[in-house]
């Protein structure tokens, strides 16, 4: 969604030394004790996320769910020592929320930060900002689900793959959607995957693709080829690029990164999506997660900008109808886990309230924790976004400061506790015992 797509000047940046300095003492009450980096792996034990059937795995056949949030600016966070300590700060608070699981960017493709300056060109200082993200998720016992490239222009996305071909004078046409089926840029991000799943982070040691701290690949945010809405092109995309990252990486969970909606031969296109365009946007949530090589499906829940001044009850019938819609595709067709990987409520709409906010937050969560209490595909959620203080120019429509507001905070935490519950009472450990103690 367009949400994503502000970018900071250089003149925002400025400000950043002393938002950077006030967020440290925003957050002096969620500090420990400094740990040295060789503390990761006796610290923070982690498994890899296996996945059995419609249910996510750890360990030795328990069942893992996810209650996560997005924090996307990572990485570009971490570059810099005035805004360094954010990344701890955002672990610490997750961690303390029972939360498993951050959705961050693993991409800035020639933009400011960029991590890919040019296509197989990187900036060390930003690849050591993406180890940094990987080792502090590991010392508070977080996961990460690591998007590799954006549809949308921010950060670079699939827009600046194709201008570098154009550049180059390689590419087969200056169309956005070329880079699905432009055989240089598709050359282009193979060498931008094989150079992140092989990274040896310089803080650990560990490569990457043998990490167990990274839950997961998401291939793209939110593809969209609506040059054709038959999802022939998207399709065989996702075809080879996910089997390429599984000829790398067979460690890692991979999923595509869809928004959700029903293809033009779906019979829920005119019965679940949010309208008649949404078929023909080139992506097809069924067709595009039977793939084998894709693990587990996404979908994103947005009616704010699906609808226009719709009801807020209506809305939260069509955000339960949508949510099951899905769960119940991965209990019967696709036989995969379900993950909600973004949904945000905005603070633009009309008579907007936190209180509707949480009840938003709440009607998913309340048919996600349904679904996994018999078992079922649905496995989990992220909220979009969370913040830290002090980052008003990262904020969009949707940011939050969950700890700001005692009721959302305590939603989300609830949340953690009853989810946590369902894998049994031993497996309610370090701040997951203490939090859901108290509930």
């Amino acid at each position: 969604m367009y949400h994503k797509s502000s970018r900071m000047s250089v003149g925002q940046r400025l400000m950043y030394p002393i938002l950077g300095i006030a967020s440290c003492i925003a957050f002096i009450y969620i500090s420990s004790s400094d740990l040295s980096f060789s503390d990761y792996y006796t610290e923070q034990q982690m498994d890899f996320v296996r996945r059995n059937g419609t249910q996510f795995m750890v360990g030795d056949g328990k069942v893992f769910y996810v209650n996560g949030w997005n924090s996307y600016w990572l990485m570009d966070h971490a570059v810099d020592e005035y805004s360094r300590p954010r990344i701890r700060a955002m672990f610490q608070a997750g961690s303390k929320m029972g939360m498993t699981v951050c959705r961050a960017w693993a991409f800035n493709d020639g933009d400011y930060n960029a991590l890919q300056i040019s296509p197989g060109r990187f900036d060390e200082r930003v690849f050591r900002a993406l180890d940094h993200v990987i080792a502090e998720a590991r010392r508070n016992g977080i996961r990460l689900l690591l998007c590799l490239v954006n549809n949308l222009e921010a950060y670079g996305g699939k827009t600046q793959y194709v201008k570098w071909a154009w550049e180059e004078g390689i590419g087969l046409s200056s169309s956005n959607d070329s880079f699905f089926y432009d055989p240089s840029i598709r050359h282009y991000f193979k060498d931008y995957v094989k150079v992140i799943l092989t990274r040896k982070n310089t803080i650990t040691g560990v490569e990457y693709r043998n990490d167990p701290t990274i839950f997961g690949w998401e291939l793209i945010n939110e593809p969209r080829c609506m040059t054709d809405n038959s999802g022939d092109t998207l399709q065989d995309w996702i075809v080879e690029m996910s089997a390429y990252v599984k000829s790398i990486d067979k460690n890692h969970l991979l999923t595509v990164g869809l928004e959700g909606f029903y293809g033009p031969k779906s019979p829920k296109k005119s019965t679940v999506n949010p309208g008649e365009f949404f078929s023909l946007l080139g992506s097809d949530f069924i067709r595009n997660s039977e793939i084998p090589t894709v693990d587990f499906a996404s979908a994103h829940i947005y009616p704010d900008h699906w609808f226009k001044n719709q009801d807020f009850e209506e809305e939260l019938k069509y955000v339960a109808l949508w949510t099951r819609s899905h769960i119940d595709d991965g209990d019967r067709i696709l036989r995969k886990p379900i993950m909600f990987t973004e949904f945000g409520y905005s603070t633009l709409n009309k008579d907007f309230d936190p209180s509707k906010r949480d009840r938003f937050f709440k009607t998913i969560f309340d048919v996600i924790y349904k679904s996994a209490k018999k078992q079922g595909a649905g496995a989990g959620s992220f909220v979009w976004q969370f913040l830290v203080g002090g980052m008003e120019k990262y904020n969009d429509d949707f940011g939050i400061v969950p700890w700001e507001r005692p009721e959302t905070y305590k939603l989300i935490t609830q949340h953690s506790c009853r989810m946590a519950r369902i894998r049994g009472s031993a497996e309610l450990r370090g701040n997951l015992k203490e939090l859901c103690s108290q509930r």
